[in-house]
């Protein structure tokens, strides 16, 4: 393969210019399909296998397995997929490039040497060091930067075969190969941006490829088991998105434009190599299971990194209690007031009367509600055996039917992630080779002083009035929703013209809070990307302090865009 040196090679600061590099990517987080990775190695040609297991609440575990053994703390289920397929991603000159290394990259690349050494293989593998910022940050479990691709890309240009990365930006992993495949250079913005835009619609794995879609029931396609992405990128920054042939699932312009919109915000994607322009993406279908992205354009990155600060936040319990049939509001407020004595000294106390149950119902579960109770406190006591021995207590002395889902504990950790924010020049970046080489990654060469929202784009021509019938939205539009720390994205997308010239003028702020109560009193921004007919809202602290924190009960926003397109409002009958 043309990105390859070898290691009777001398090393080149410019491998390969100008042919197509064809990177897969075999996993979306830790504890994704465990096969992936032979599938992604034996289903068709590959030049690098990436593989993202890092999250914001992975780096959280990863913090607290460290704490019982200072030689973990990276994704150990890695280490096991290389133990089949490292042989056969050497037979085929397939590199490998994964975060897996979490907050231990030096420590899995040690293993991962192990693992060749026992196989017999002859692996360079090299990882890349700097983001780990813990010391400076008394009382986090794990404070981290985000890193860009240019270590990953050093590695590679000196003979790597594999390349181990701690907390990078998750499409780092196709920045860093790309670089090194076209030698392109810290300030080619343009086509790093490029980059930036494929490797964010490959890190998320079968998202792409029909996992999670609005409209998953259309079309037939098999989506039981849908195949990894790829991508084809091109020396210009261009790329096709794809997968390999006979795998399940589809790749089409609507997979791709819900991908793009996953946790993101405005239309400036900010990363610490270059900033993308999202609104100057452009998406055309190439053909069967090809999504063309071209267009894209890139502007130097902000001055400062982002670093993800991990911390225990107390102990938390819950109880679920089961009503049933008659009089639910009753029962509900008869339990609340027979436990609201032991919760008097509980900072954070949260019930939610979730009404599942339908009158006349035909089964016992159909005619039941749930009562939820959340705790949180830095005392364990205070959520713990003592709250759960006043809800057990209740079992003969409460409402009629009293039951609940399951026994309460004892109270357990909860951890709380926050951004901080640092210059480029207090991290550093250094490629560790196989050899024990170590190889300073200098920062941006040019930095944006100011990362601001560009003008808001004009809007389209609205709809010519007529006929409507109330309908959910979510007849004529997709979206997806994600989280990022406390706050929660929804992107929200037509996927024709006059739909969007609809959802353009319709689906405002106001009308979100309408459709969304529960954003009702919180900071909605609302970002417009007219090349991809969409729409992007961030929700400020929906998700209180981050996924860790369970601060509701979908923490990660996952649904949020699911349960808009349920919403019912007027739509043109011209559109549905």
């Amino acid at each position: 393969m043309t990105l390859r040196t070898g290691k009777q090679e001398p090393p080149s600061d410019r491998v390969g210019r100008g042919t197509t590099l064809r990177i897969g990517n075999a996993s979306g987080f830790y504890g994704d399909r465990f096969d992936a990775l032979r599938e992604m190695l034996t289903g068709g040609e590959l030049d690098v296998l990436t593989g993202d297991y890092l999250a914001e609440l992975t780096m959280l575990i990863l913090g607290r397995d460290r704490l019982k053994d200072p030689g973990a703390g990276y994704a150990r289920t890695f280490l096991r997929q290389l133990e089949e397929c490292l042989g056969t991603a050497r037979e085929r000159g397939v590199r490998i490039v994964t975060n897996a290394g979490g907050l231990n990259p030096a420590g899995l690349a040690a293993r991962i040497r192990e693992l060749a050494d026992r196989l017999g293989l002859d692996v360079n593998v090299a990882h890349v060091e700097g983001d780990d910022l813990t010391a400076e940050h008394p009382g986090s479990l794990a404070a981290h930067a985000y890193l860009g691709g240019f270590g990953i890309a050093a590695c590679l240009r000196e003979g790597a075969d594999v390349v181990v990365t701690g907390r990078v930006t998750d499409a780092a992993l196709v920045t860093g190969p790309a670089a090194a495949h076209f030698g392109w250079g810290p300030g080619e913005y343009d086509r790093l941006a490029g980059a930036v835009v494929a490797g964010h619609v490959l890190e998320c794995g079968t998202q792409a490829t029909g996992g999670n879609y609005a409209f998953f029931a259309e079309g037939g396609h098999d989506l039981r088991r849908p195949g990894f992405p790829l991508a084809e990128l091109h020396e210009d920054g261009t790329a096709v998105i794809t997968k390999h042939p006979g795998t399940g699932g589809f790749v089409d312009v609507g997979t791709v434009t819900a991908q793009l919109l996953y946790e993101t915000q405005g239309a400036r994607y900010a990363g610490p190599d270059v900033t993308a322009r999202l609104d100057t993406v452009r998406l055309t279908q190439d053909g069967p299971d090809r999504v063309r992205i071209s267009g894209v354009r890139g502007e130097a990155p902000p001055p400062t990194l982002k670093v993800g600060l991990n911390r225990l936040g107390g102990f938390r319990n819950e109880v679920a209690f089961v009503l049933t049939g008659l009089d639910i509001e009753a029962k509900a407020a008869l339990v609340r007031e027979q436990l609201e004595p032991h919760l008097a000294k509980v900072s954070d106390v949260r019930w939610d009367l979730v009404r599942t149950d339908r009158p006349d119902a035909e089964t016992e579960e159909t005619a039941g509600a749930l009562l939820r109770l959340v705790v949180r406190d830095a005392d364990q006591d205070l959520v713990g055996r003592a709250l759960s021995g006043a809800a057990v207590e209740l079992a003969l002395a409460s409402y009629p039917g009293f039951h609940v889902l399951a026994p309460p504990g004892k109270g357990s950790p909860y951890g709380v992630f926050e951004d901080v924010y640092v210059p480029h020049r207090a991290v550093g970046h250094v490629a560790v080779l196989h050899d024990g080489r170590r190889l300073p990654v200098a920062p941006a060469v040019r930095e944006a002083a100011v990362l601001e929202d560009p003008p808001t784009p004009p809007l389209p021509e609205p709809l010519p009035e007529g006929p409507t019938r109330r309908a959910p939205l979510g007849l004529i539009a997709g979206a997806r929703s994600g989280d990022k720390g406390g706050n929660a994205n929804i992107g929200v997308w037509a996927r024709t013209d006059e739909a969007w010239r609809w959802l353009a003028h319709t689906l405002t702020v106001d009308r979100l809070r309408e459709l969304l109560p529960e954003t009702a009193e919180l900071p909605v921004t609302r970002h417009d990307l007219p090349n991809l007919r969409a729409l992007n809202f961030v929700v400020e602290g929906i998700l209180g302090e981050g996924v860790a924190a369970q601060h509701r009960f979908d923490p990660q926003a996952k649904a949020l865009g699911e349960w808009l397109r349920s919403r019912h409002l007027e739509i043109p009958e011209a559109l549905l």
